[in-house]
């Protein structure tokens, strides 16, 4: 696959991302999810756990949602034509980047892909050239949810981006410290603190200030860590992914974690729970996540 055209001008997305957030919750088209939380900690990680106030706006535009598909038969789709209230950016050519409506974090951003593809197709190189392009504006973590089964809402493809640190009073992301203690075999990393199937690598922090040539790199990088799982693809270009699975970048490292189940008792967890960010419902998923462990839940539905 060739090379998309970068238009995304250096040095200009984070105060776009901050104008485009004022407006859009002034007129009503960003409809933040409110949260509160706290820590759960387990060995040496530190789980950031939000429990949601109000999932009403959620899940009522899921009914309708629902309610469209069954009159048009089709599915859904919130990205063909994009609510251009939360339009942020132009990314490139292939990409471009909006406000995630039902934000629970502030500044939660959507890379995604002007034509309709697949969210269970392999990321390619032009979805990294966006990815790098947008990390090299501020400091974030990056996720991709492979399938449903890894939590994707939404079958066209989305890359998500949330600005560090998570949390004020917290470690910029949760897992950092298990990160920093993986060893490495040809270049594929492992760390004891995590008891579920995984895979990280190291990543040239100088990638995103060079996006567009840096791309095939980073992209042999995911791709490496996919097989190391014992997730395959066609080629890394069009080809769909052979199972579900969970992605985490930064502009240091890259993590990835096989998927086989949704939940565990009615916790959902997406590619954020295994950055030690969890989110509940109700007191009840909360008291599970105190009871079973963090640690519990992610092997579950990684094992």
């Amino acid at each position: 696959m060739s090379e998309s055209q970068l238009l995304l001008v250096p040095g200009t997305l984070w105060e776009r991302l901050k104008e485009q957030t004022e407006y859009a919750l002034e007129c009503g088209a960003l409809q933040p999810i409110p949260t509160e939380y706290e820590f759960v900690q387990q060995d040496n990680i530190r789980f950031l756990v939000r429990i949601l106030s109000n999932l009403s706006r959620k899940d009522e535009a899921r009914k309708q949602q629902e309610k469209k598909k069954v009159v048009t038969g089709k599915d859904f789709n919130p990205f063909l034509p994009y609510e251009e209230d939360l339009f942020v950016a132009d990314i490139s050519t292939t990409h471009l980047c909006l406000l995630n409506k039902y934000n629970v974090v502030d500044h939660h951003l959507l890379i995604v892909t002007r034509e309709f593809e697949e969210q269970e197709n392999l990321l390619n190189l032009q979805d990294f050239q966006a990815l790098g392009s947008c990390m090299g504006e501020f400091e974030g973590l990056a996720f991709y949810n492979g399938g449903k089964i890894a939590g994707a809402s939404q079958r066209h493809k989305h890359l998500q981006i949330v600005p560090l640190p998570m949390v004020p009073d917290g470690e910029k992301i949760p897992i950092d410290r298990a990160i920093a203690t993986a060893t490495f075999d040809h270049g594929i990393g492992v760390t004891s603190w995590f008891p579920f199937r995984h895979a990280i690598a190291k990543l040239d922090v100088g990638w995103v200030n060079s996006p567009v040539e840096s791309a095939a790199e980073i992209l042999k990088s995911y791709l490496t860590l996919l097989g190391a799982v014992g997730i395959e693809g066609s080629d890394g270009m069009s080809g769909k992914q052979s199972g579900n699975y969970n992605l985490l970048v930064t502009r240091e490292w890259m993590l990835v974690v096989p998927r086989y189940y949704e939940d565990f008792q009615s916790i959902s967890v997406n590619s954020l729970g295994f950055a030690g960010a969890l989110l509940v419902k109700n007191q009840e998923q909360m008291n599970i996540i105190k009871e079973q462990k963090p640690l519990t839940i992610l092997r579950h539905v990684a094992a």
